[in-house]
C-alpha cells in the first residue's frame, strides 16, 4: 500500500533525527523557490528535489517516479483543460481542429500558461512529497502542537491517521482471501466481488472503531488523547 510504504520510508530517512521544524521551514524555502523561479528553474528545482530525496530516503529514482506518477496524473489533466481552448477567430491558434462554426486549439496565452502551471505545480508537488517522505507522523504532531494547533483539530489528525491503516488493512485482508477464493476470476465476477468487498469493509471498520472505544472506556479515557 502507498500509504504504509511512505510511512515506512519516513523511519529510514537519513534526516529522520533532524528537527521537524528544520525540515518544515526547508520545506517552505522549496515552495517558495517553486513558485518564484521561471520555468527552466523549476525544472532544475524538481531534478534537485528528485536526487535530494532518493538519497535521503534510500530509494531508486524509478520507485520516486512511480509515487509522483499518480498525483502527475491528475496533473496532466488540469493542465490539458488550460492548454486547449474554443474560439471563432482561428487565426489566433497555433493549432486547431474545427468544430462547426467553433475552433478547438491551442492559444499562445494558453500555451505559455500551461507550462507555467505544469513547472510550478511539478515542483511544488515534488518539495511536498519530500517533505512527506521525510517527516515521520510523530513529528507531524510535534510540529502541529508547536504551531498552536488547535488540540481538537490535532485529535482528528490522529485519528484519521490511524483510521487509514485499519481501513488498508481491513481491505488488503478482504481482497486477499477473495483473490485465493477467485473472486476477480472473471470481469462479471470482479464487479461482485468489489461491491462485497465495499460493504464488508464498512462493518469491519465499524467493529474495529467499537473495538477501539470499549479499549479507550477500559483505559478511563477522558475526552483527551495525550499528545
Amino acid at each position: 500500500m502507498l500509504t504504509n510504504g511512505l510511512d515506512r520510508l519516513s523511519y529510514q530517512s537519513r534526516w529522520f533525527t533532524v528537527a521537524p521544524e528544520r525540515k518544515f521551514f526547508l520545506w517552505l524555502a522549496m515552495m517558495v523557490l517553486a513558485f518564484s523561479l521561471p520555468p527552466v528553474g523549476q525544472g532544475a528545482l524538481l531534478v534537485v528535489l528528485a536526487a535530494f530525496t532518493c538519497w535521503l530516503v534510500r530509494i531508486s529514482f524509478w520507485r520516486w517516479l512511480r509515487w509522483m506518477a499518480i498525483p502527475i496524473g491528475f496533473l496532466l489533466v488540469g493542465v490539458v483543460t488550460i492548454l486547449f481552448s474554443i474560439t471563432q477567430q482561428p487565426q489566433h491558434l497555433l493549432v486547431g481542429i474545427p468544430l462547426g462554426s467553433y475552433w478547438l486549439g491551442v492559444l499562445p496565452e494558453g500555451l505559455t500558461m500551461a507550462s507555467t502551471t505544469f513547472w510550478r505545480s511539478l515542483a511544488a508537488l515534488a518539495a511536498t512529497f519530500w517533505l512527506v517522505l521525510n517527516l515521520p507522523f510523530p513529528q507531524l504532531i510535534v510540529l502541529l502542537r508547536k504551531g498552536q494547533v488547535p488540540r481538537l483539530l490535532t485529535e482528528q489528525i490522529l485519528l484519521t491517521w490511524r483510521f487509514i491503516f485499519i481501513l488498508l488493512e481491513e481491505a488488503a485482508a478482504i481482497h486477499r482471501a477473495q483473490t485465493l477464493r477467485f473472486g476477480y476470476r472473471t470481469l462479471p465476477l470482479g464487479y461482485r466481488s468489489l461491491a462485497m468487498l465495499v460493504g464488508l469493509l464498512f462493518t469491519r471498520v465499524l467493529l474495529r472503531y467499537k473495538e477501539m472505544a470499549t479499549t479507550l472506556d477500559i483505559k478511563l479515557y477522558q475526552g483527551d488523547f495525550h499528545l
